[in-house]
């Protein structure tokens, strides 16, 4: 077999030398256009799982590796003088051009042919080649010429960045953040040898423009990054190598394989910096594609299928990783508002791979700072509402929170979740069992089911309403029974299905009863399948508020303690809201101020008729997630006009709106744009969505993403998760029942032991440390 690797970096060597090794009779020749001692940029950074992966594939290289590597375990993170040391953290940095050159002399030793200074153009000269291996780099020429075969994406990202290196020694991996005049600068910085540690500097655009540095100009950039950081420098110069600014380019290709020639390194796909080393990523393809055509040395096309099949999904894992984490970057001006332990603990947790609880285990010192630091100041912001000392060391979901008058004993909140199994709109003993249920095993809060406000503003025939006096009478039963018997507090969800009404059950076929007119803020209908809506008209919306108006004076009637009005998923008042669903020329159309005029108008009265010691709510979609959907500055609009009507908390929520939406869902996936009304608007928000156990709450809350943590289906099947939560952080709850005191010395032991057991696993399945 003839190997043809097209770029002489990391991966295109170390795939050359596994291969080489396995197959000692296959001609294998690299070409790089550079000489064999050149390198651009410094360092590369290795974690432990990364090098102990190396020792299994190739001793030789492994041993020479570690050898040259600069060894670290503390990550450090520095914001304006104030400094805090994370142990626990594994890492290893070398010199890219002695990693280069290590690789090279372990090519030469299998029998690899090395050209240097060869700038392939034409892949004619290799027709003779089995296999063409593109690792030729971002912006890969091989790629390029086929880019519509890969179907290859670059998005350039926002922030501008600039790689150099300088002589300053440094003991860990350091996040040296400056606040400036003009935005938030941060150093991502290293030691790779002795005497030379990497500097990568990285900014918003609009701090770039204001400090007006120049894409190419080295000595302008190091003149004034060298004045902003001159106390980190510590009278240590900076070093250029070809360093000029850029934005990172985020690449995918559809496809990685066309005949015979294989996508590899950068040419495949990026990473962005802040999550670890590209090299990484380019070596773990390297070992991957090495396999598949070890295992397929007589069909080049299976060797392919093999390498993107074991690949892609992990890849795309850690590109999105990445992008989440470049998110904390890309809103450092946000962040740097926190205080300095929850914003460091922000920056650690940041791609939310890491979360409180790994980080207790690798360093409890470090959390340790930053639960005290968020109790006393929660605290001190509670002071005024809570007469009792809060126990600094207690679990931040445990905490109380309080909006208006209304005091929640923790910040666990039951999501709203349609049981589509009402009468005539009316609850009954399936919704009994379904609330109080949930309110016995501990939440701070439970939201219903969007409740509708009139006979067709329900969902489907299952919907529960508010909108007659038996309707009241039933939720007071389930009401009266939470407040005598627990301190779970109980909110209604109101709304109006909008064009989304006359849906089936869930669980049925088909939709099964008379349908009646659906209005909406335009005349689009959800699908192909659903009624087209009639375009409201004043005297629809004035029918409408008054609707909202009742079941808000219903609702206090019935005593629930909150109202959360339904402004999110596509629903009518959200229909307004979105410009997919709004596409009116009147004066409730167009503008995001518009488009908000009637929904605003809905929230006004209902807060003008609900007593004002009493809280309100209001749940949006902060995304559409399909295109030209809502904007960021449109749901920063929404959050402010809300917030300024008198809504004392934000439900963010997202997607929903039209049936084309492509969400990106993952753990805690709709946290980013809770922080972003939060923080941002500077209210308090609720967050939801694929949230699953109290490590991640208290993750969540100790970051500053939101105040109030909801869950759905957790909830479904084990409605006794608060009170196992409690259990497992040993937090001694006084709001049990008394009827169920008895069980404390059975399931506290028993989840204290269980901890302990995972606590274990996790800290012998951590990577061993190759420190040499």
């Amino acid at each position: 077999m003839k190997i043809t690797v097209i770029g002489g970096g990391p991966g295109g060597l170390y795939f050359s030398i596994l291969t080489k090794k396995a197959m000692p009779n296959c001609q294998i020749d690299v070409y790089e256009r550079n000489k064999p001692d050149d390198s651009f940029g410094f360092g590369v950074v290795f974690s432990d799982e990364t090098l102990g992966e190396f020792l299994k594939r190739d001793m030789q290289s492994y041993e020479l590796i570690r050898t040259n590597f600069a060894y670290w375990d503390d990550i450090i993170i520095a914001r304006d003088g104030e400094t805090v040391n994370i142990a626990g953290n594994g890492f290893c940095g070398c010199s890219r051009k002695t990693l280069l050159q290590l690789l090279q002399q372990r090519c030469l030793e299998e029998g690899v042919n090395l050209h240097f200074e060869q700038n392939v153009d034409d892949l004619n000269q290799f027709k003779d080649s089995d296999i063409i291996v593109a690792c030729d780099g971002i912006g890969s020429k091989i790629r390029t010429q086929y880019q519509s075969e890969f179907g290859t994406k670059i998005e350039l990202k926002k922030n501008r960045f600039v790689w150099l290196g300088s002589t300053k020694p440094l003991d860990a991996f350091t996040y040296f953040f400056r606040t400036t005049p003009h935005g938030t600068i941060v150093a991502h910085s290293y030691q790779y040898q002795e005497g030379m540690s990497t500097w990568i500097f990285e900014c918003s655009d609009e701090t770039w423009q204001k400090f007006n540095f120049e894409l190419t100009n080295e000595q302008d950039t190091i003149a004034k990054i060298a004045e902003i950081f001159k106390e980190e420098l510590d009278g240590h110069s900076l070093i250029s190598n070809k360093s000029h600014w850029r934005q990172f380019p985020h690449v995918t290709n559809e496809k990685w394989f066309h005949n015979n020639i294989v996508l590899l390194g950068d040419a495949k796909a990026t990473a962005h910096y802040s999550i670890g080393s590209g090299t990484k990523l380019a070596m773990d393809s390297a070992i991957a594609l090495s396999d598949a055509v070890i295992a397929n040395q007589n069909d080049v096309q299976a060797a392919f299928q093999q390498y993107e099949k074991s690949r892609r999904n992990t890849v795309e894992m850690i590109q999105h990783a990445a992008l989440v984490s470049l998110d904390w970057f890309e809103n450092m001006d946000r962040n740097n508002q926190h205080p300095f332990y929850q914003f460091a603990f922000g920056c650690m947790t940041r791609a939310k791979k890491v979360t409180y609880e790994n980080l207790r285990l690798r360093d409890k010192s470090f959390t340790d700072k930053v639960l005290n630091e968020f109790n006393t100041l929660s605290s001190r912001a509670q002071s005024r509402h809570f007469n009792e000392a809060i126990n600094v060391n207690q679990s931040p979901a445990f905490t109380k929170f309080k909006l208006r008058d209304l005091e929640l004993q923790n910040r666990i909140a039951m999501s709203s979740m349609g049981q589509y199994s009402a009468e005539n709109g009316l609850v009954y003993d399936w919704h009994f069992q379904h609330y109080t249920s949930r309110a016995i095993g501990g939440l701070g809060l439970i939201l219903t089911e969007m409740t509708a406000i009139s006979e067709n503003g329900r969902i489907t025939l299952g919907c529960t309403g508010i909108y007659n006096e038996n309707q009241i009478v039933e939720w007071g039963k389930i009401i009266d029974f939470i407040h005598k018997n627990t301190t779970t507090k109980i909110g209604i969800q109101l709304g109006h299905s909008g064009r989304k009404g006359c849906s089936k059950i869930p669980w049925e076929e088909s939709f099964k009863g008379n349908s009646w007119d659906l209005i909406s803020a335009s005349a689009i209908p959800y699908n192909d399948n659903s009624i087209i809506p009639k375009e409201m008209n004043l005297e629809d919306m004035n029918l409408i508020t008054s609707q909202f108006v009742q079941a808000t004076i219903n609702s206090d009637k019935a005593g629930f303690d909150l109202i959360e009005l339904q402004a999110h998923h596509g629903f009518l008042l959200a229909s307004f809201l979105s410009p997919l669903t709004n596409i009116r020329n009147d004066e409730f159309g167009g503008s995001i101020e518009n488009r908000l005029k009637f929904p605003l108008r809905v929230f006004n009265e209902m807060r003008k008729v609900f007593p004002a010691e009493k809280p309100m709510s209001v749940r949006i979609s902060a995304t559409d997630w399909a295109e030209n959907g809502i904007s960021e500055e449109d749901v920063i609009t929404i959050a402010t006009a809300f917030k300024n009507a008198g809504a004392d908390i934000i439900n963010v929520s997202t997607g929903n709106t039209v049936e084309n939406q492509k969400p990106q869902t993952g753990r805690m996936w709709q946290t980013p744009f809770s922080d972003l009304v939060r923080n941002t608007v500077h209210i308090p928000t609720i967050t939801a969505g694929y949230i699953q156990d109290i490590d991640q709450i208290n993750t969540i809350i100790l970051n500053g993403r939101a105040d109030l943590v909801a869950l759905g289906r957790p909830l479904l099947l084990d409605p006794n998760f608060v009170r196992n939560a409690q259990a497992y952080e040993n937090f001694q709850s006084d709001d049990i029942p008394k009827q169920y005191k008895m069980g404390i010395s059975h399931l506290y032991p028993l989840k204290i032991s269980e901890r302990k057991q995972v606590d274990g696993m996790k800290k012998a399945l951590k990577p061993k440390s190759n420190k040499k």
